[in-house]
């Protein structure tokens, strides 16, 4: 795969990544890298990624969410690869 091709990945997050500042950070990363896509906390205390971005960004991104802020404790983190979707702008949902 070309490093300039797009990509989107859907990842889940699981551990101590709610009430740590993980959203935010994940936006402020994805921000500084141009990834594109949205973070938000689920109901059973994971955290979800949607995010699209050339391969050589996401593989940065990735690993920035396997660690997460300092407070954070990643225990699992699981990356399904879907189609891109063109997305624009990186949110935080609620």
């Amino acid at each position: 795969m070309a490093t300039n091709s797009i990509v989107h990945n859907k990842i889940l997050v699981k551990g101590l990544v709610q009430g740590v500042g993980y959203r935010a950070n994940a936006k402020h990363v994805a921000d500084l890298l141009g990834v594109q896509g949205s973070v938000k906390n689920l109901s059973d205390g994971s955290v979800t990624i949607v995010a699209e971005a050339t391969a050589e960004v996401m593989e940065t991104f990735l690993k920035w969410c396997r660690n997460g802020p300092s407070p954070a404790e990643v225990r699992e983190m699981v990356v399904v690869p879907g189609d891109v979707q063109h997305l624009k702008d990186f949110l935080i949902l609620h």
